[in-house]
């Protein structure tokens, strides 16, 4: 893996380029004295490029669509790249229309650029196709995708009519989960998706401890004038065919990840750390949160 330059722009199936790196709003919009705050981070990603921005309509019952709507209105509608998720249990026939309209409603936007089933539940896969495919004629959506889908659930899709225009696969990635490496990521490169990585600094604080207490994360850190959370999303941009979605709610924190694209670390250093936290050598069921 080298990490000398970090690419800006992955692509869709169709061409379409999305920034490498974007923002994610797990949590947000969810307290109010923290809304203004949360606004102008969001915003002021958008000024470092990070025009890709994930929420969904789970996310604070639909607070963080509204968060980001308010966030996005000063900007150019074209230059934006919005990604919302539907419920499983609203991803049929007789809600899933329903459900984008209203996230298009807090959104403040006439359509959505990815639309992602946020995880499997017990609607049939092709019912959810269809509508998927249905919302993209209809011009409500750009282009869908799905969420939380392991190698055995994307040969699935493939075999379900029309579900070979799904467009990306978001799950969970991180240095210290990469069961995605063993097989998932090598299908899904074979299929021109892209996979976009939640949570990519590693969500649960004490595993993210762990990888900060580890001496060789230490000392790289040291020698580069990194925080661990840089490096963290180095190891995740610097994978081929891969886009993170990191959450930020400060703006010191923002900043710090935009900066990842000028960060260069030797090869060497990168082998130590894969030494440390190694990628499975075997079939490894993917990390849910």
């Amino acid at each position: 893996m080298n990490q000398k330059k970090i690419l800006r722009e992955v692509l869709l199936p169709d061409g379409t380029k999305l920034a490498k790196l974007g923002q994610g709003t797990w949590y947000m919009g969810e307290k109010s004295r923290l809304w203004q705050q949360e606004v102008k981070a969001l915003a002021m990603g958008i000024e470092y490029g990070m025009t890709l921005i994930d929420t969904a309509e789970m996310y604070g019952e639909g607070a963080a669509e509204e968060l980001v709507g308010e966030a996005i209105k000063p900007y150019p509608r074209e230059t934006l790249h919005i990604v919302s998720k539907v419920y499983p249990h609203h991803a049929g026939r007789k809600t899933i229309f329903k459900s984008c309209e209203a996230s298009l409603r807090r959104l403040g936007l006439d359509y959505l650029d990815l639309y992602l089933l946020h995880w499997r539940g017990n609607i049939p896969l092709e019912e959810t196709v269809e509508c998927m495919n249905e919302l993209v004629a209809q011009g409500k959506i750009k282009h869908w995708g799905v969420s939380n889908f392991d190698t055995e659930d994307m040969e699935e899709l493939w075999q379900t009519p029309g579900g070979d225009r799904c467009s990306t696969n978001q799950v969970l990635y991180h240095l210290n989960s990469r069961g995605t490496e063993y097989d998932l990521q090598p299908w899904l490169k074979a299929h021109r998706l892209p996979m976009m990585a939640y949570c990519p600094m590693a969500h649960n604080l004490s595993t993210r401890q762990r990888i900060a207490q580890n001496p060789v994360v230490q000392e790289i850190a040291q020698n580069y004038g990194l925080t661990v959370e840089q490096i963290l999303l180095c190891f995740v941009l610097g994978q081929e065919n891969v886009m993170a979605i990191p959450k930020a709610s400060q703006p010191d924190h923002v900043k710090d990840n935009a900066q990842v694209y000028d960060i260069s670390i030797h090869e060497e250093d990168w082998q130590r750390i894969n030494l440390a936290f190694p990628a499975p050598q075997h079939k490894t069921y993917l990390d849910i949160l």
